[in-house]
């Protein structure tokens, strides 16, 4: 049993052990609807519902930060414990963790992979890792176990022929973003997974190169998903519905606006808040590379990640299906009626 397996499964227990502990969420028909939210943020960014919250979308719903994090499987078990309202994480974590047992379903898509917004994989110039062959043996430093580097590097190897033996020896190793690039210009990692203004900034100071690119092997596809626990939705359906509603229309305000002012609206947003952050990162944005209109989910979103688990045996054939994982239920681009 892998690592990540065990965590999912304790993090399942927590969940039952907490389901049978009541929750202070409203229920549809007995008392009012929550209407704070509570989640975890990341610093020096904006996410999409502290953006629709600027943006006056959220209407009688209220934001409640309670700390930041870099890791999209930990934003989701503290969804799954009760700990915050709402999380996103790759969708292939939300697969593992819906596996293990969490009631938690994706509402809405929320980052990706596009020709602007990627996760890169780079070698210093000079290195002798040339392509896949050359990993083994090779630590390879990502943000995170089980999520979307991990997944994107194991189906590099896989495509370029090697064993499940031989891919285990390929290390990964845990390094906070903003000390990858740091590691690799060391020669602590061999390879070094970036993305966003920190893959931008190490670019601009030279001295490396990729090796591949996420989009390389998938295309341009929205990679992780926003969750809520069934429970929430269930007991919270219009506090649910136009949170969805106004993470869809930020979404979409970032592409029918210029690049210019999404910057500077977050920059605002940053200044506003207080956290104590420096604004300049949010200067390198470029897309979020969320692929459907809205964050609307497409299947393939979660197939893809369905069918690669299997292969890796981290989850048995049927154990989950696409009905158990997303809805694009409260998203109105879904039926045309966000304008």
């Amino acid at each position: 049993m892998t690592r990540t397996t065990r965590a999912l499964l304790s993090v399942a227990l927590a969940v039952a052990l907490a389901a049978g502990c009541g929750s202070a969420s409203g229920s549809a028909g007995a008392g009012p609807e929550v209407t704070e939210l509570r989640y975890q943020g990341s610093v020096g960014a904006v996410t999409f519902p502290e953006l629709a919250q600027d943006l006056g979308y959220l209407g009688n719903i209220t934001l409640k930060w309670v700390g930041n994090t870099i890791s999209g499987p930990q934003d989701i078990q503290s969804v799954a414990t009760g700990q915050t309202d709402f999380g996103g994480a790759f969708n292939g974590a939300i697969i593992k963790l819906v596996g293990a047992g969490a009631p938690i379903k994706a509402v809405i898509g929320y980052y990706g992979s596009d020709a602007d917004s990627y996760i890169g994989y780079y070698v210093a110039d000079g290195s002798t890792i040339k392509g896949p062959r050359d990993l083994i043996g090779k630590k390879i430093g990502v943000n995170t176990l089980g999520a979307h580097l991990e997944a994107a590097l194991k189906e590099y190897l896989r495509r370029g022929g090697l064993t499940p033996q031989e891919i285990e020896k390929v290390q990964l190793v845990v390094v906070p973003p903003v000390n990858t690039e740091q590691a690799l210009r060391q020669g602590q990692i061999d390879v070094a997974a970036l993305s966003g203004v920190l893959r931008d900034k190490a670019l601009e100071r030279g001295g490396i190169h990729p090796l591949f690119k996420d989009v390389d092997l998938f295309g341009s596809f929205t990679a992780g998903s926003v969750v809520l626990t069934r429970r929430f939705i269930e007991r919270n359906p219009a506090t649910t519905r136009r949170f969805v509603e106004a993470f869809a229309k930020a979404i979409d305000w970032t592409r029918t606006h210029s690049r210019d002012e999404v910057i500077a609206r977050y920059k605002q947003i940053i200044a506003r808040r207080h956290r104590n952050e420096d604004a300049t990162t949010v200067g390198f944005w470029k897309s979020s590379g969320v692929h459907g209109k809205g964050g609307l989910i497409a299947p393939r979103e979660f197939q893809t990640w369905i069918d690669w688990l299997q292969r890796e045996g981290e989850i048995k054939p049927g154990q989950v299906r696409l009905s158990d994982l997303y809805t694009n239920a409260f998203n109105p681009f879904g039926t045309g009626g966000a304008a």
